[in-house]
């Protein structure tokens, strides 16, 4: 008998929210297409910057009001290495010495999944339907690769796409200075992060860049931009679910 599509809730992310909507209509789109059921229950941001900056009361109060949220959902899954690992490894230290809490906080971190590991390694999936002809490099950011092991899955993916060409970078695992507050705090050291890989990204010869974590994308972007380079920015989620209709990353409405 075929598996029962899995009920699952989507974790928007702040960035998607407010600078890129596509994003999360291409989650919902690839989500739907592996068989799950897709709700976006209301929502707030996961409480990292309050988390980063030390603020551990005001990140309780945002993580209980996320763990809420998302109660009753076989799976929580975020176009974000950053916020699913906000959830998936941080609220259990967050919460372990809250009697209350601290259960639920576990519950959920168990349920929650960055996007594209959720689709091969939870879903199965080892395709996708879309096309799109460029040759492309990745960015694998920190928190998808070190807090969830992203790395194979986007690369997998991204080989079934028509016409797509993927040129890895020189480190691709280097940092790219954004780091959420790390980049406001320390911002010369944010600068040259940021300079080294955009010539990184230059260097491979590639007209798109892609990553499946807005912060990055955006500070990436941003930098590509300032330096002139031709390079597209997109986030994976919108080349594998073929919704490419957006401007790239950094670049106006017509």
């Amino acid at each position: 008998m075929p598996k029962p599509p899995h009920n699952v809730a989507l974790f928007v992310t702040c960035l998607v929210d407010l600078f890129r909507p596509s994003v999360g209509f291409a989650a919902v789109k690839l989500l739907r297409a592996a068989g799950c059921h897709v709700s976006v229950p209301v929502q707030t941001c996961c409480g990292q910057p309050a988390y980063n900056a030390g603020a551990r009361g005001h990140a309780k109060a945002i993580g209980r009001r996320t763990i809420a949220a998302f109660a009753g959902f076989d799976y929580v899954v975020a176009p974000s290495g950053s916020c699913a690992g906000m959830i998936r490894r941080h609220y259990p230290d967050l919460f372990a010495d809250d009697p209350v809490w601290a259960a639920r906080a576990e519950d959920l971190s168990a349920r929650t999944h960055e996007l594209v590991s959720f689709l091969t390694d939870v879903c199965g999936r080892t395709r996708v339907d879309a096309r799109y002809p460029d040759r492309v490099t990745y960015h694998d950011s920190c928190s998808s690769l070190r807090e969830h092991g992203v790395r194979d899955q986007p690369r997998a993916l991204l080989a079934t796409v028509e016409g797509l060409t993927l040129d890895e970078l020189e480190a691709p695992e280097t940092c790219c200075g954004f780091g959420g507050t790390f980049c406001v705090k320390y911002a010369p050291v944010s600068v040259e992060m940021a300079a080294r890989k955009a010539r990184a990204v230059t260097a491979s010869g590639a007209g798109t860049l892609l990553g499946g974590d807005l912060g990055c994308l955006l500070n990436l972007a941003g930098k590509l931009k300032r330096d002139g380079a031709a390079v597209r920015v997109r986030h994976v989620a919108e080349v594998l679910a073929g919704e490419t209709a957006a401007p790239p990353i950094g670049e106006a409405s017509a």
